[in-house]
């Protein structure tokens, strides 16, 4: 990873995640509609039943060893942790975010440590979890077969991998238009994203790397939704306070939430899967 990138990520969520917390809660991460994408419910356990239709999704019903891979404020990780009562670690490039999901397990009594690290240099054993988890972080990494490939060697034997991904559209048919590509450079600017791929790309990555009963999934039309959710919340009082507050970044990501909406409209931007086993 690029320090430069490395940097713009860890100064964005440092400076994002205390907003997003007061707005949104502890998840920071997309919502479940339903299959079709037209269920109405509460936006924080919308993202609480994505969690719960990964695991259904991949089958999982237990785990001991939890790595949560781009882990926020520790959403997932003390979930999961919470479920199971299983030991979660947690990875990210903020400080913030460390240290905060650090402050949440403690007040919880959960069995969870978070620290800075970088996803694609992991600074674990090999075959050390038999769960990893990679819940909207795979857009971020600028080497995915580095990043598939860490994911891989820190999974025991037996253990299960899920990710939930941004990807593009799949070019199998037809390659990314010029104005496809201009949406998505922009959403890269906003996010601080190196680039995305298909979903497909991803599967013959994981195949190449070894991956076990690989499935992929295309949950585009059952997440959709989020994305007009968080425009509507992000412009009343409070949010607009905290905007002025977390600085220019986090203003500029605000005022850009259309470009994900728009993308998922258009068909460009996918929310992909992939499941596998060592």
């Amino acid at each position: 990873m690029t320090s430069t990138l490395y940097q713009q990520i860890q100064e964005f969520y440092d400076a994002s995640s205390s907003l997003w917390e007061q707005i949104w809660g502890e998840h920071m991460h997309h919502g479940y509609y339903g299959a079709d994408g037209r269920e109405k419910k509460d936006r924080r356990q919308a993202q609480i039943d994505l969690i719960e239709e990964l695991l259904k999704w991949a089958n999982v019903t237990q785990a001991e060893n939890i790595l949560d891979v781009g882990c926020g404020i520790g959403g997932s990780s003390l979930y999961l942790a919470e479920k199971f009562g299983a030991k979660a670690t947690g990875i990210t490039l903020s400080p913030v975010q460390a240290n905060r999901a650090a402050e949440r397990a403690q007040a919880a009594h959960l069995n969870a440590q978070f620290q800075v690290a970088n996803a694609l240099d992991m600074p674990f054993a090999d075959n050390s979890f038999d769960l990893v988890w990679s819940l909207e972080s795979g857009e971020h990494m600028p080497d995915k077969v580095k990043f598939l490939q860490e994911c891989y060697r820190v999974l025991k034997p037996g253990g299960t991998f899920i990710m939930a991904t941004w990807c593009h559209r799949s070019t199998a048919q037809q390659p990314l238009t010029l104005d496809e590509q201009k949406h998505l450079e922009e959403i890269y600017r906003v996010y601080y994203l190196p680039f995305v791929m298909s979903l497909p790309q991803y599967e013959q990555i994981a195949r190449d790397l070894s991956f076990e009963n690989l499935r992929t999934a295309d949950w585009s039309t059952a997440v959709a939704p989020f994305w007009d959710v968080v425009v509507d919340s992000a412009f009343n009082l409070d949010a607009l306070i905290g905007l002025l507050r977390s600085g220019w970044t986090t203003i500029q990501a605000a005022l850009s939430l259309g470009l994900m909406s728009r993308g998922y409209d258009r068909g460009l931007i996918k929310f992909g899967l992939l499941y596998g086993s060592k």
